[in-house]
């Protein structure tokens, strides 16, 4: 579903990603790990083309269900189907729960199905039912991680793209984000993630990443690099 060749990515002069290539096979769970500073964050910023929105630039190629997208502005791949969660979820604090929802259906196909994605956001997340209108800013941080998840949900991914989803949150709000990605695979959604907790992150992924200086050193399944000696020593503190 999508495939990266030769990715490089700067902020002014300083060179971030360097040459990482990687793909992600529709309906799988793909899992970016590695230290702070990595580039995990500008990965992701480079595939959804918000990074020269944050003065970032990048080269490389993008490949999205076979077609070419480097360079695209974000808009145009969300009406594609490719949505990304950004860290610390970007919620409008004042606007109700309900309100953010309905932002992230504005693109034309998404509007003209939003009563039944509605719907299944609030089947799948319940307590954005219960709390739909109050404010945004007035729920916990597990909370509004769900809504952040949910309002992504709204445009219709084919592909969802998270970034650090879990960091902040109460153990159980973790647990229950990665119950949550477990039913969006389900459901048939891709899923890119980039995130902190490296055992969740690779219990649940088929496909893993582990990024280090702005370069790809480690790939293989899931289970394999939760059983690599350097990265249990390097990540798991074991």
């Amino acid at each position: 579903m999508l495939r990266a060749v030769g990715l490089n990515s700067w902020y002014g002069d300083v060179h971030i990603l360097r040459d990482v290539s990687f793909e992600v096979h529709g309906g799988e769970v793909a899992a970016i790990v590695g230290a702070n500073a990595a580039g995990k964050s500008t990965l992701l910023l480079t595939v959804s083309g918000l990074l020269p929105r944050l003065g970032g630039r990048a080269a490389g190629e993008i490949f999205f269900e076979g077609q070419p997208v480097a360079g695209l502005p974000a808009n145009e791949l969300v009406a594609r189907g490719l949505v990304q969660i950004m860290e610390g979820r970007r919620l409008f604090p004042y606007m109700t729960v309900e309100e953010n929802l309905e932002l992230g259906a504005y693109g034309r196909a998404a509007r003209t199905r939003y009563r039944d994605s509605l719907a299944e956001v609030f089947d799948l997340l319940p307590v954005l039912k219960e709390r739909r209108r109050q404010t945004a800013g007035s729920l916990s941080g597990g909370e509004q991680q769900m809504c952040a998840i949910g309002r992504a949900l709204l445009a219709r991914p084919k592909m969802l793209m998270l970034d650090e989803p879990t960091i902040g949150l109460a153990p159980r709000y973790v647990e229950r984000t990665f119950e949550i990605l477990r039913a969006i695979k389900l459901r048939g959604t891709t899923i890119l993630l980039v995130e902190q907790n490296v055992r969740h992150a690779l219990t649940l992924a088929d496909r893993g990443y582990v990024l280090e200086n702005g370069r790809i050193v480690l790939t293989g399944t899931g289970k394999d690099l939760l059983g690599n000696e350097g990265l249990k020593r390097a990540y798991l503190g074991m």
